[in-house]
């Protein structure tokens, strides 16, 4: 069947979603940041030739709120385990069960993150069993798979800066080869979302429409740097 890319993605509900930006923003607005988020990643996936897209959601009964934002152009698969790695290996049986040949997952937290970049892991992996996204942070904002390698997630030490170090580990111990895509951030914390508001207001950039359009508007008040993580006053909070 061949390409297969799922979207990790959780339902946009306050105080469930970007909660290590909260403080500065309040969970309402985090919320509707990550919807951004989510919306422009899933614009991108839909829209990538020769790639079916996935969303693979959380909470199990949010399959109504889902259906509505995918709008009839992603298969749906509830996210099921104890901990990430859990619903990523799940996610990915689960598909490869369905007969792809080829399968990634890609987080919501790096909505500027280049179409092209998705475009590569599928055509890498066509020569290599392994290949990661990594992020500055240690994480990755994807991992793709020509065959279920359950080693890759059981056991891992998630939200740690160890997660891409120790995956690359773990590949080279089982002999696969592994290839690595551009370093691209994601998202996480008050630091990560100052980069990307000043990334999205460059007059060039043309990513993340939606998530560009809430940080111009909605957090026009924010101020570089202005955080209680560094000891400095929060930014303004956002106005309707």
């Amino acid at each position: 069947m061949g390409n297969a890319l799922f979207v990790m993605a959780k339902v946009p509900r306050a105080g469930q979603v970007k909660t290590r930006l909260c403080p500065p923003l309040t969970p309402d607005t985090a919320a509707r940041l990550y919807r951004c988020f989510l919306d422009d990643v899933l614009d991108v996936v839909a829209n990538l030739p020769g790639i079916d897209p996935v969303v693979a959601y959380t909470p199990a009964d949010a399959h109504g709120e889902f259906s509505r934002l995918a709008a009839g152009r992603f298969l749906l698969i509830a996210q099921h385990g104890a901990d990430l790695g859990a619903r990523l290996e799940n996610v990915f049986r689960a598909l490869f069960e369905r007969g792809y040949d080829r399968v990634a997952a890609v987080s919501t937290d790096s909505p500027d993150l280049p179409p092209k970049c998705l475009e590569v892991a599928f055509d890498r992996l066509q020569q290599v069993p392994v290949v990661l996204g990594p992020c500055p942070d240690g994480g990755y904002y994807l991992i793709g798979l020509s065959r279920l390698v359950p080693e890759l997630f059981r056991d891992m030490p998630w939200s740690t800066d160890r997660v891409c170090p120790e995956t690359v580990r773990r590949a080279q111990a089982l002999g696969l080869a592994l290839s690595c895509l551009p370093e691209w951030d994601d998202v996480d914390t008050a630091e990560d979302l100052d980069r990307l508001v000043r990334t999205l207001r460059e007059p060039a950039s043309q990513r993340a429409p939606r998530t560009a359009e809430f940080c111009r508007h909605e957090l026009r008040d924010w101020r570089m740097g202005a955080h209680p993580q560094n000891g400095m006053s929060p930014p303004m909070e956002t106005r309707s």
